[in-house]
């Protein structure tokens, strides 16, 4: 765009127009009066801000607005148009108006909004820090305490409520503030610029539960699940957010992570399940959720985890020296049981692949699991969704799970299980056998301390001692009583488990295939119930019936 001006209006007013004025009449060889013609090409603002110039050089009164001052106050700083030449000159005319805008939340947000076009000289000159200085101030007030409007949208649309009385105008009292009161107006900005508002208002103070919502709303805006948007609300017909590419969403969600995500990446034990049921956006969809994103998220956790451990100890540390160690315990201990979850969560999928389950199941190391609990539900489930793997997958798949670690719930419904196979049903009875059978010998130990000090005070007084209440006495023989009565009851549930082994071992073979399968070491012959249990490390355990009932009667006769 031309423009035909004076020299002099120019020129008085601006050192740079002074200047070209100036080596434009010494470059010319005639002194005759001639039109002088430069270029400005780089004026901040373009032909916009070369127009208001012209006015305030000519005298000529015009109405500054939010959204043109920082443009306008970095060409009066382009043209040098300083106090030195006239008092009141742009520069501290802008700087007043400047000051004012950013006194106000609705005008600040626009002012800054403009200053992306004038680069760089809207850094250099602080405009971008003052503005976001500004804004962040307003935002860590208390909204409930601050006169700021509620948001620039609100503003424009419904600012106050008008009613007519009586031909009266009357505005009613605007609607109240909430917390997320101005995460609509900043949503509006760059990403480099929201992410300094962003880093502002964490300097002054803000807790991360409203950055993280500030955050989310963000990426809500810009990031409807790459090209999704008929799951989210339309935006308005005259929303300022543009639509982004699939491309331009994947740069800022790299972004995000980047710049956003520097200081405490390693929080996965304080994620509650719906955190990690991510939805599967890609292209070749085969499982319900994002079952990569969640391993990637875990193998970032190990990794942090192992180097906090690393330099606490400042030395290699081995697996069972970490399960001791109460720092990687506890929330080591937190993710293995939010994976347990999310792996009951997803087994149902039948696109879910048995090397995927595998894989993400043993990413946890075993030490951080005190129960097998959570791991053998999902394992239950996921035989359940897919019935047709093979013996040799079912057997790899029950490795995940220790059966010693079982609770005394989950062994019973494991013995029970005709999903798993053989070899796991077996250990689960084993071992639940011979937790009974260090239970009973723990209360017969017991029963008998109880019942020697009774006969070692009886042989040393044949007289009561008065000094010992009837209550305490009573309570002696009470204790003793119960653990009868509970040692009977485990009696019980052991010969229960010995039927259910005969049982399994009638229906899938004779006892010398059962030792073949198992890989037993000893003799076969043939499966006595009565006589023999099951094999522990080349030897045979002698069952504890007998023994009980020696101890039982034993205790009758005594008594």
């Amino acid at each position: 765009m031309s423009f035909h001006l004076h020299k002099f209006p120019l020129s008085s007013r601006s050192q740079l127009l002074e200047k070209l004025v100036q080596e434009f009449s010494a470059s010319q060889e005639s002194e005759e009066e001639t039109k002088c013609v430069f270029s400005l090409r780089d004026l901040p603002g373009g032909a916009t801000s070369l127009l208001l110039i012209a006015k305030f050089c000519y005298g000529v009164k015009f109405e500054l607005t939010a959204a043109e001052v920082v443009s306008l106050r970095c060409a009066a700083e382009y043209l040098q148009m300083t106090e030195d030449y006239g008092e009141g000159n742009l520069i501290s005319v802008t700087e007043r108006f400047l000051d004012n805008v950013l006194r106000s939340w609705v005008d600040t947000i626009k002012a800054l909004e403009t200053c992306e076009a004038v680069l760089p000289l809207s850094e250099e000159l602080h405009i971008i820090s003052r503005c976001i200085d500004s804004l962040a101030t307003k935002a860590c007030a208390d909204p409930t305490l601050s006169s700021l409007p509620m948001s620039c949208q609100s503003a424009a649309q419904s600012p106050t409520a008008t009613a007519l009385w009586n031909g009266i105008h009357s505005t009613s009292k605007p609607w109240p503030k909430t917390e997320d009161w101005w995460y609509e107006d900043v949503a509006i900005l760059e990403f480099r610029l929201f992410k300094r508002l962003v880093l502002a208002v964490g300097s002054k103070g803000m807790p991360s539960d409203r950055i993280a919502g500030l955050v989310m709303f963000y990426a809500k805006r810009y990031l409807p699940l790459n090209g999704r948007q008929s799951s989210f609300p339309q935006r308005n017909p005259g929303s300022r957010i543009p639509v982004m590419s699939d491309a331009d969403q994947r740069t800022l969600i790299e972004e995000i992570i980047r710049d956003l995500g520097k200081e405490d990446r390693a929080q996965l034990d304080e994620a509650v399940l719906q955190d990690l049921l991510i939805p599967n956006t890609g292209y070749s969809v085969e499982t319900l959720y994002d079952i990569e994103c969640v391993q990637r998220i875990v193998n970032h956790f190990l990794f942090v985890d192992r180097e906090d451990d690393d330099s606490n100890f400042n030395s290699v540390v081995e697996e069972d020296q970490l399960a001791d160690s109460s720092h990687s315990l506890t929330p080591m201990t937190m993710v293995a049981n939010l994976l347990d979850n999310y792996l009951a969560e997803v087994a149902p999928d039948a696109n879910l692949k048995l090397d995927k389950f595998l894989l993400l199941a043993a990413t946890i190391p075993d030490y951080a699991r005190p129960t097998d609990d959570g791991i053998y539900r999902a394992i239950d489930i996921y035989l359940k969704a897919h019935p047709w793997l093979t013996d040799s997958e079912r057997e790899q798949l029950c490795r995940l799970m220790n059966c010693q670690k079982l609770s005394l719930e989950a062994s019973s419904h494991a013995a029970q299980n005709e999903r798993l196979p053989l070899r796991v049903i077996v250990q689960v009875l084993f071992f639940e056998q011979l937790r009974l059978r260090t239970s009973v010998a723990g209360w017969f130990f017991v029963s008998d301390n109880l019942e020697n000090s009774q006969n070692l005070s009886g042989s040393i007084g044949q007289t009561e001692d008065p000094a010992i209440p009837v209550n305490s006495r009573g309570g002696q023989i009470s204790t003793f009583n119960d653990m009868r009565e509970r040692v009977s009851g485990l009696e019980k549930d052991c010969e229960n488990m010995k039927h259910e082994i005969e049982k399994l071992v009638k229906t899938k073979g004779s006892w010398s295939n059962f030792c073949k399968r198992f890989g037993l070491r000893f003799k076969a012959k043939p499966f006595d119930l009565k006589s023999t249990m099951l094999p522990c490390n080349g030897e045979a355990l002698q069952p504890s019936s007998k023994a009980v009932l020696d101890k039982k009667q034993d205790h009758g006769q005594r008594n």
